[in-house]
């Protein structure tokens, strides 16, 4: 099963795929694996890379994960294809899949599964990919074979907590403070004017060593053609507002509102008009 698994989305894209035990992850949402009738068994965790060339475009404005679609359409789809699959194929056993919204721990069973590590950042690391993927799991009832790795985390070089903004500290997390709703007092405006992004912050990511060293490698790059197509890395107000309500539904910053990515690039395009 894990065999054919793997090969389902490695059809995807999808080369980082591990087996945790359920018993060995922390289990944050259990009314989610009752859903599923699920009580015992093994979850697939997978790592889904993101980074395209157009992140690396000079005139992003929005973090990386923000450029693409949002990454919960890619995994609707990923599991309304590959679940009927699972469950016709091995009709005894019982088949769910997760992103985001998880019955599980996500980047503790990644690292369980040996997918990667824990980053000082508070992020999970990927040796290929760095931090920028994406994390799922299709979880069963079946016990699959699995070798629990150690937690591992990074090296601490501190080069993340050098280039944030705040020191990590994520009570003060400027990516937070994009997304907050409402108006913003004078100390938050001048911070998001300074950041110079409209939305999220990727500072620690582009600064870490690994994700350094993935880019060298020529690795970091997702091969995956969702996040390659309607790519958008630089916004305007003017192309926000022009958005029909269907497409700026599919981007990541949709879920905060309209009118908070609006105010953002407001203050950002009224700093350019005065700089």
């Amino acid at each position: 099963m894990l065999k054919r698994i793997r090969e389902l989305l490695s059809s995807y894209g999808i080369d980082l795929a591990a087996p945790a035990a359920l018993s060995d992850c922390t289990i944050t949402r259990p009314y989610l694996l009752e859903r599923a009738g699920i009580k015992t068994g093994t979850a697939v965790v997978m790592a889904v890379p993101y980074y395209t060339t157009a992140c690396d475009d000079p005139a992003r404005n929005i973090s990386v994960y923000a450029v693409s679609r949002d990454y919960h359409l890619f995994f609707a789809r990923l599991f309304d294809e590959i679940l009927p699959v699972l469950r016709r194929e091995f009709p005894d056993r019982l088949f769910a899949g997760f992103a985001d919204h998880s019955p599980i721990a996500e980047a503790q069973a990644a690292v369980l599964a040996g997918l990667g590590m824990f980053g000082r950042n508070h992020l999970f690391l990927t040796r290929a990919y760095s931090s920028f993927v994406f994390l799922g799991e299709i979880v069963t009832d079946a016990l699959l074979p699995t070798e629990k790795a150690p937690v591992s985390v990074c090296t601490d070089c501190g080069a993340c907590r050098a280039a944030c903004p705040v020191g990590l500290d994520v009570q003060r997390c400027v990516s937070a403070l994009t997304q907050k709703k409402g108006a913003l007092d004078d100390a938050e405006k001048a911070a998001l004017r300074a950041h110079g992004l409209a939305w999220g912050c990727d500072r620690c990511q582009e600064n870490c060593a690994v994700t350094k060293a993935a880019k060298k490698a020529g690795t970091l790059y997702t091969n995956i053609p969702f996040f390659k197509e309607n790519a958008v890395a630089h916004l305007t107000a003017a192309a926000v507002r022009a958005m029909s309500d269907e497409e700026f539904g599919t981007r990541a910053y949709a879920w905060r509102g309209r009118e908070v990515i609006l105010r953002n690039l407001t203050l950002l395009e009224e700093k350019e008009k005065t700089t």
